[in-house]
């Protein structure tokens, strides 16, 4: 479990599918950087969901 602004989160499990080689360049690069990997993902999906936020056409009508 991570811990952001002193708040618990509950992480979920989440299977994706992507190329071998590109999975092996992934954790090749994590693990020579001290990485973790679900961080990574993680930010990276947070970064595309700010760019690509829906949120306003989810928001219930007023």
């Amino acid at each position: 479990m991570y811990t952001v602004s002193k708040q618990s989160i509950t992480l979920k499990v989440m299977h994706i599918s992507i190329a071998d080689y590109t999975k092996k360049k992934f954790h090749f690069s994590c693990a020579i950087r001290g990485l973790i990997r679900s961080q990574i993902v993680s930010d990276l999906t947070l970064a595309w969901l700010k760019a690509n936020d829906i949120s306003s056409a989810l928001a219930p009508s007023r």
